[in-house]
Protein backbone atom coordinates (compact mmCIF):
# COMPACT_ATOMS: atom_id res chain seq x y z
CA UNK A 1 0.00 0.00 0.00
CA UNK A 2 1.56 3.36 -0.89
CA UNK A 3 1.27 6.26 0.92
CA UNK A 4 1.92 10.16 0.48
CA UNK A 5 5.24 11.24 2.25
CA UNK A 6 4.34 14.62 3.65
CA UNK A 7 8.28 15.69 4.63
CA UNK A 8 8.82 16.95 1.15
CA UNK A 9 5.56 18.29 0.77
CA UNK A 10 5.87 20.52 4.62
CA UNK A 11 9.47 21.50 3.67
CA UNK A 12 8.65 22.44 0.57
CA UNK A 13 6.07 24.77 1.33
CA UNK A 14 7.39 25.91 4.58
CA UNK A 15 10.64 27.02 2.11
CA UNK A 16 8.60 28.16 -0.86
CA UNK A 17 6.50 30.56 1.99
CA UNK A 18 9.85 31.79 3.27
CA UNK A 19 11.13 32.97 0.57
CA UNK A 20 8.20 33.96 -0.70
CA UNK A 21 7.27 35.89 2.53
CA UNK A 22 10.78 38.32 1.67
CA UNK A 23 10.11 39.20 -2.25
CA UNK A 24 10.00 42.82 -2.61
CA UNK A 25 6.81 44.41 -4.51
CA UNK A 26 6.60 48.42 -5.63
CA UNK A 27 2.99 49.59 -5.82
CA UNK A 28 4.18 51.98 -8.32
CA UNK A 29 5.42 49.44 -11.02
CA UNK A 30 3.38 48.89 -13.86
CA UNK A 31 3.74 44.74 -13.72
CA UNK A 32 0.99 43.46 -11.78
CA UNK A 33 0.22 39.74 -10.75
CA UNK A 34 -3.10 39.11 -12.04
CA UNK A 35 -5.23 35.99 -11.41
CA UNK A 36 -4.34 34.83 -14.85
CA UNK A 37 -0.93 35.07 -14.22
CA UNK A 38 -0.88 33.09 -10.80
CA UNK A 39 -2.64 30.27 -13.29
CA UNK A 40 0.05 30.19 -15.75
CA UNK A 41 2.94 29.59 -12.72
CA UNK A 42 0.66 26.94 -11.33
CA UNK A 43 0.11 24.90 -14.62
CA UNK A 44 3.96 25.37 -15.46
CA UNK A 45 4.80 24.38 -11.63
CA UNK A 46 2.63 21.12 -12.56
CA UNK A 47 4.49 20.59 -15.94
CA UNK A 48 8.13 20.83 -14.38
CA UNK A 49 7.18 18.81 -11.12
CA UNK A 50 5.62 15.91 -13.46
CA UNK A 51 9.04 16.23 -15.85
CA UNK A 52 11.33 16.38 -12.90
CA UNK A 53 9.20 13.22 -11.29
CA UNK A 54 9.60 11.93 -7.92
CA UNK A 55 12.47 11.05 -5.72
CA UNK A 56 13.48 7.57 -6.39
CA UNK A 57 12.51 6.08 -2.87
CA UNK A 58 9.12 7.40 -3.11
CA UNK A 59 6.66 5.85 -4.93
CA UNK A 60 3.29 7.58 -4.24
CA UNK A 61 2.38 9.74 -6.99
CA UNK A 62 4.24 10.30 -10.10
CA UNK A 63 4.85 14.50 -9.54
CA UNK A 64 7.52 16.03 -7.43
CA UNK A 65 5.53 16.84 -4.65
CA UNK A 66 8.61 18.94 -2.86
CA UNK A 67 8.69 21.01 -5.89
CA UNK A 68 5.44 22.04 -6.40
CA UNK A 69 4.73 22.87 -2.64
CA UNK A 70 7.62 25.15 -2.80
CA UNK A 71 6.19 26.80 -5.73
CA UNK A 72 2.49 27.22 -3.79
CA UNK A 73 4.34 28.21 -0.90
CA UNK A 74 5.81 30.67 -2.12
CA UNK A 75 2.91 32.44 -4.18
CA UNK A 76 0.77 32.13 -0.66
CA UNK A 77 3.84 33.50 0.98
CA UNK A 78 3.89 36.55 -1.27
CA UNK A 79 0.15 37.15 -0.83
CA UNK A 80 0.19 37.02 2.50
CA UNK A 81 3.18 38.08 4.05
CA UNK A 82 5.33 39.86 0.77
CA UNK A 83 6.96 43.10 1.62
CA UNK A 84 6.53 46.29 0.33
CA UNK A 85 9.38 48.68 -0.36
Amino acid sequence: MNSISLGPIIFGFIFGFIIGSQIKYNSKSTEKFTIASFAVIIIAAVVIAWQIGQFPFYDDIPINTAFLFAIIGLIFGKLVLGRKK
